[in-house]
């Protein structure tokens, strides 16, 4: 079985306002000592947000326990300083967030002016196992079609600078003002995909390699795809389903490439406007069905997603479960639409973070 992994960015807010708590190096410094259960807490660009890193797992069972601990590990965390995480994907309200001031940041700031300093936005990363690099850049151009879908079931960031900006996933349109940032083209081989990263670093555009933030890449330091498209994810349950769904996407994905199946020829400018449509209806109208580029209910597409991978999710003992998680999604559950029904209540943010982190920590 591939092994999964995620990586959840959390917002720090503070106990009783609720408003982002700028204390990430404080927290990180206090959970510094991996856990038993291998989870570590990281910092990240701002000092409003953390990253939890669950380790490797190979269920969804064992993928929902592990988000749950970490969320747990960093709840407790941050009450010791005097505040708590909440899976939001932007700040609601109007901010200027603070730099994580280590010299790679600073730079980073320098460099990349209001983008550097508007950019708080937290992403569910999923990294999944490959067999090679090849088989990695493989999986990498016969899933780019079906990211887009897997943005649209995770959206959750409706609001940001204290409106509702029109979008499901407005961390996606914030994220891609990042030069490296979206959908890539269809690589083909390893050498074509290392010479485009050798061509980007050359500009000096991004810094590092760890600026190149395809919605899907390969990871530098572990021998998996990291698919980065999503948002974090309120529930630990849509979580783990939708880590699960990127899972089944490799393995289905792997096996149509040692079948000498071809991926779909779609340029990278048509999927970058798929994803913009995803991010800003997410599921509550239509996306862009991937065998005819043309629009169709959401419900529509992400059943296509569904039967694409059934395979793999039946082979992982996973397609009840996921699917059951995904109907949900669809009914009226998603993220975005959460946030709007508790804004609504009172017109006050307040209410979402409560409501987002209330959500959050729910063991079901």
């Amino acid at each position: 079985m591939r092994k999964f992994g995620v990586e959840e960015e959390l917002l720090l807010v503070e106990a009783g306002s609720l408003h982002p708590l700028p204390a990430a190096e404080q927290l990180v410094k206090l959970a510094r000592r991996r856990s038993r259960s291998g989870h570590t807490i990281t910092q990240e660009f701002k000092q409003e947000q953390i990253e939890v890193v669950s380790p490797p797992q190979t269920t969804l069972a064992a993928q929902l326990t592990a988000i749950r601990t970490g969320r747990a590990m960093a709840e407790e965390a941050a009450a010791q300083v005097g505040g708590r995480v909440v899976a939001l994907p932007t700040a609601p309200g109007a901010l200027i967030p603070h730099l994580v001031p280590t010299p790679r940041f600073r730079q980073i700031r320098d460099s990349f002016g209001i983008t550097a300093v508007e950019q708080l936005t937290c992403g569910f990363h999923v990294h999944v196992e490959i067999n090679s690099r090849e088989e990695g850049i493989a999986v990498m151009d016969r899933i780019r079609v079906w990211l887009p879908a897997i943005l649209a079931l995770s959206a959750n960031s409706p609001f940001w600078g204290g409106v509702d900006t029109g979008f499901a996933s407005y961390r996606y349109q914030l994220w891609n003002r990042w030069p490296t940032a979206g959908p890539t083209e269809i690589f083909g081989s390893v050498d074509s995909y290392d010479r485009l990263c050798e061509a980007l670093l050359d500009t000096q555009v991004p810094m590092d390699i760890g600026m190149l933030y395809f919605d899907a890449r390969l990871a530098e330091r572990f021998p998996t795809i990291e698919v980065r498209v999503a948002d974090v994810c309120p529930e630990a349950e849509h979580a783990a389903a939708i880590a699960a769904l990127i899972r089944a996407l490799v393995e289905t994905a792997a096996c149509a490439w040692h079948d000498g199946v071809e991926p779909d020829p779609i340029r990278g400018e048509l999927l970058k406007t798929w994803s913009w449509q995803a991010s800003r209806d997410g599921v509550n109208s239509t996306l862009i069905l991937p065998s005819t580029g043309r629009r169709a209910p959401a419900a529509e597409v992400i059943a296509s997603l569904l039967n694409h991978v059934r395979p793999a999710l039946l082979k992982y003992g996973e397609e009840e479960a996921v699917t059951k998680t995904v109907e949900a999604i669809l009914r009226s559950d998603s993220g975005a639409r959460r946030q709007r029904e508790a804004y609504a209540r009172r017109q006050n943010m307040y209410d979402v973070v409560s409501a987002a982190h209330e959500v959050t920590h729910h063991n079901g």
